[in-house]
């Protein structure tokens, strides 16, 4: 299996789902490569870092590709309902999970967990150590 974690800030959350920050195009491989069979990326494609075309590239890879852009200064409600409900349409599939810099991704995923059962507040609470602290975003 491809090694992902040298993705930036990538974390695991569980066995099926993968959060980080951009990926590369090589990434991207490596992701295919690790079974990942969907993409949802939380970063408008108008960012610093945002790859080209990731729809065109995940696509040619045979992943298939969800794009919720999350406006940093400004996530909405309607962001969220909408990550909400990718997940549950992708329930039992290898997802990863990414934005720029996986400060979006651990914002939703911890809010997330005040909801769901499945979901550890303090281990999500945790995953966004160094993301988050002094000197993260």
């Amino acid at each position: 299996m491809a090694d992902v974690s040298n993705i930036l800030n990538y974390r695991r959350l569980t066995d099926l789902v993968s959060l980080s920050g951009q990926p590369t195009e090589d990434q991207l491989v490596d992701l295919q490569a690790a079974g990942v069979s969907h993409v949802v990326n939380l970063g408008p494609h108008s960012n610093d870092g945002a790859l080209a075309d990731e729809a065109g590239s995940v696509a040619a890879l045979g992943i298939n590709y969800i794009y919720i852009p999350v406006d940093f200064d400004n996530p909405i409600d309607a962001n969220f309902s909408e990550f909400c409900d990718a997940l549950d349409r992708l329930e039992g599939e290898r997802v990863h999970v990414h934005c720029i810099y996986n400060a979006r991704v651990t914002a939703f995923f911890y809010r997330l967990s005040k909801t769901d059962e499945e979901l550890s507040q303090s281990e999500v609470f945790a995953m966004m150590d160094g993301i988050w602290r002094p000197g993260g975003v």
